[in-house]
């Protein structure tokens, strides 16, 4: 088993009616227990967290997450202008290209989910952007209140969509690791949107599919009250995922929402 903590640091930002917010946040992706390769990647670049899961072979699932979140690192780092959803896939699209002219024979079936959080400005007020393909999720702990914001884009979900299996019954399908969408050769990469406001004392939480396949809501909803910073919330996690079977890579990103401070800084 091996484990990277790809990031963890702190930024003030402004939210809007002389209100500050402090964000922080960790990040930590395991290898899990039964894989060789860690096909999970991380993205913590202000103003972009994500995670993507790769799949299509035991080295082309690893390129595929890490030429999407390549291509997010730089628009991240870009100062030109703020992240649109028009960049997002404009990004996308160039991950994609990235794969086809860096793994030879590659599959149809090789890509990539990709799920994360942007930091931005929507209609003149500070909020995130939540973005969403494939069966990476992220969550929102409220108080005491978890709830799934993404949707998956699989088998499963569609089949309780329309009520042929209850969401019990899905954890256990035998299709459970069926996605219908990703970035890949298949589709133009356009994800799901949500529009939510930056509001002080959230905790949001990223994940691959590595965490959701070991861990229940109430059991992610556990660990997130436990952990009384993004760090520690983040290793508690992984460290219940690999100990309840580890089928899979694990990668999770903690941000913590909280009243901020006079000045817009920035630490690592």
């Amino acid at each position: 088993m091996t484990e990277t903590i790809a990031f963890a640091s702190s930024r003030v930002v402004d939210a809007g009616r002389g209100r500050r917010i402090d964000l922080r946040w960790a990040a930590i992706s395991d290898t899990g227990r039964r894989r060789d390769v860690n096909q999970d990647s991380l993205i913590v670049e202000f103003p972009i967290v994500a995670v993507a899961d790769g799949m299509g072979g035991y080295t082309a699932g690893e390129v595929a997450s890490a030429a999407v979140t390549t291509r997010l690192q730089e628009l991240a780092t870009r100062s030109d202008s703020e992240v649109s959803e028009a960049r997002i896939e404009e990004a996308l699209r160039r991950a994609v290209s990235d794969l086809a002219e860096s793994v030879e024979d590659v599959s149809p079936g090789t890509g990539t989910t990709v799920t994360g959080l942007v930091f931005g400005v929507h209609d003149g007020l500070p909020g995130w952007t939540v973005f969403n393909i494939g069966d990476s999720r992220v969550y929102r702990l409220d108080g005491d209140t978890l709830s799934q914001v993404t949707t998956d884009h699989s088998v499963v979900q569609e089949l309780v969509a329309i009520g042929a299996i209850t969401p019990d019954e899905a954890e256990t399908h035998p299709h459970g690791n069926v996605i219908t969408r990703a970035v890949g050769f298949s589709e133009d990469p356009v994800p799901d949107y949500l529009v939510a406001p930056i509001e002080a004392d959230v905790r949001w939480v990223v994940c691959s599919d590595g965490l959701t396949k070991e861990l229940t809501d109430y059991g992610i909803r556990h660990y997130l009250l436990l952990g009384s910073s993004p760090e520690e919330a983040a290793r508690l996690l992984v460290d219940a995922a690999v100990e309840n079977g580890g089928r899979d890579n694990i990668s999770v990103i903690v941000l913590d929402a909280l009243v901020g401070g006079e000045d817009v800084t920035e630490s690592d």
